[in-house]
């Protein structure tokens, strides 16, 4: 049966999955690069940007499990553009140049509507106004029997999480601290909310770890 996913999340150890002062210089907030310095050597992502080489080994193999098997894709806001109404100015298409990493249907969460944009590679981005309920019913529909991702960013998948509509959620802990920035866990009882652990696998660059419900 089609999951909905999240995988890949940086977190540093004090639990904030975004550094502070978000923006186009940072987008994923001041040091918020720090959290993903498991991925960045990877062979799978310096694939993605048109590198040869990278590293293997449990990095890897949740790196390339982080953009695998899905048929959809969910991401807020901010994860599209800078924060602001302008999207970033009258030519932005995303942070990723014209062929973006999804391949696939890319659902934007906001509260300003706008018109699908068509990238290269199969990703086409939509922007959906009516809630995470509706995007995610979009995003089953258009991915059939493969999974969804709630991609983020941290807001995003907090909203998912409370709502209880996400099936599996791979963590990778980076041995960072970050002091300010988005909590991802504060108010969240995950206990609660049905989610365990089922998997740990430390690396020397982040602890990956696999709850479920």
């Amino acid at each position: 049966m089609a999951k909905v996913r999240v995988a890949g999340l940086g977190v540093s150890v004090d639990g904030f999955g975004a550094g502070p002062d978000q923006s186009l210089e940072y987008p994923l907030g001041k040091r918020g690069q720090e959290l993903m310095s498991w991925f960045f050597p990877t062979r799978t992502f310096r694939s993605m940007v048109g590198k040869e080489g990278g590293t293997e080994g449990a990095d890897d193999r949740f790196a390339r499990a982080a953009m695998e098997g899905f048929g959809a894709f969910i991401l807020g806001r901010n994860m599209f553009g800078p924060a602001g109404d302008d999207w970033g100015g009258p030519d932005w298409k995303g942070w990723w140049g014209d062929n973006p990493p999804y391949h696939a249907p890319t659902l934007i969460l906001t509260h300003y509507a706008r018109p699908p944009i068509v990238m290269e590679g199969g990703t086409t981005f939509h922007f959906v106004t009516d809630g995470i309920e509706a995007a995610l019913a979009q995003a089953k529909a258009a991915a059939g029997d493969l999974d969804v991702k709630i991609g983020g960013g941290v807001s995003t998948v907090r909203q998912y999480l409370l709502a209880g509509m996400i099936d599996e959620l791979h963590l990778a802990l980076s041995p960072v601290v970050l002091g300010r920035g988005e909590s991802l866990f504060a108010g969240v009882d995950l206990p609660g909310l049905g989610y365990r652990v089922t998997e740990v696998v430390p690396t020397e660059l982040a602890t990956h770890a696999l709850l479920t419900r």
